[in-house]
């Protein structure tokens, strides 16, 4: 898939620094640390890592979401240029689903057991002032007939325990699309699903991102639906990115252990065959090893990796590792 590019005016979305921490008892802690991305218009970027990576409150962190404890420490959120973090809330509320609309993870808990799933998503017309009430409950029925969901007119009277778990998520889809946003973040959309159930939602997004011209932020802990759905990928591992490309690349050819681990333990489909894991689990928030966050669980760890974080090394056009295996310097001190 082709980005849309213009040198004047940069990418359509530019996280640039970002860090969102949660105040405790002994301080503040980094759930996201310092995290530089970008996402094209038409692009759709795989956000991909071990759950407690801190991919969710990354998506949180851009809409303005975080909620106390949590705060946004530092960083800039550029969205078509205009810094996101400068904007009061009314102003971030008229971005939030008309600009960028967020599909999140689960959707009964993020729809209202109240309301019908027509009144849903024709509120999100009506708060953004994009409809009459009677013109919305129209829209509402032409969104669900978008997102294939059969007899939408009688379906947009129902709540949203008498749907199915892949038709409340289709209905999540028609809410985010209903103001025709530029970007949608999708925070692990498929999870809950069965398999079958998976493939209708991707396939769906894919028949969206391409109808409306959509970015998509996809969120998840899953290599084959990045590798199925993304154009790019960054890995996301205790708050920091630690490797970035385009996804057939990264996919081919990972550069960070981290990234290689994850590529491994998918399961190969072969009868009988051992499972391979990643050793160790994801560090406690505040409890982070000191130099590289991944080194007790990496297999090629060495001496630099204890002692700082590592910085960014660029190991290909496009590409970026946090590995000191591709410091040429200190490899050869090292080994």
């Amino acid at each position: 898939m082709t980005v849309a590019t213009d040198a004047t005016r940069g990418p359509l979305l530019g996280v640039e620094h970002l860090t969102t921490v949660f105040d405790t008892a002994r301080g503040a802690v980094a759930a996201v640390d310092d995290v530089t991305f970008e996402i094209g218009a038409g692009e759709t970027l795989g956000l991909v890592g071990e759950s407690g990576s801190g991919k969710s409150v990354t998506a949180l962190s851009i809409m303005r979401l975080v909620e106390r404890p949590g705060r946004i420490a530092g960083g800039r959120l550029l969205f078509k240029n205009r810094d996101l973090m400068t904007l009061d809330e009314r102003e971030m509320q008229r971005v939030r689903g008309a600009d960028i609309a967020l599909v999140f993870q689960e959707p009964m808990t993020a729809l209202n057991p109240v309301f019908t799933i027509g009144d849903q998503i024709g509120e999100t017309l009506l708060v953004h002032g994009l409809a009459t009430k009677r013109e919305s409950r129209r829209r509402a029925v032409e969104l669900l007939e978008a997102v294939r969901i059969p007899d939408a007119a009688a379906r947009a009277t129902d709540y949203p325990h008498q749907l199915s778990g892949g038709m409340r998520q289709r209905v999540m889809i028609a809410i985010a699309l209903a103001c025709k946003p530029s970007l949608v973040i999708a925070d692990e959309p498929t999870t809950a699903l069965d398999v079958t159930i998976q493939a209708q939602i991707l396939d769906l997004l894919r028949e969206m991102r391409s109808a409306f011209g959509l970015a998509i932020l996809l969120i998840t802990h899953d290599l084959g639906i990045v590798a199925e759905m993304a154009d790019r990928v960054a890995v996301m591992y205790a708050g920091r990115i630690v490797e970035t490309g385009p996804v057939r690349d990264i996919l081919r050819s990972p550069k960070h252990p981290y990234t290689r681990g994850l590529l491994a333990s998918i399961p190969s489909g072969t009868r009988g065959q051992r499972l391979t894991a990643i050793e160790g689990t994801v560090p406690l928030l505040g409890h982070l090893p000191s130099g590289c966050a991944f080194h007790p669980r990496c297999p090629d760890r060495f001496d630099p990796c204890t002692v700082s974080p590592p910085p960014d090394f660029a190991v290909g056009t496009g590409r970026l590792t946090k590995c000191y295996l591709h410091d040429t310097a200190k490899v050869a001190a090292g080994r």
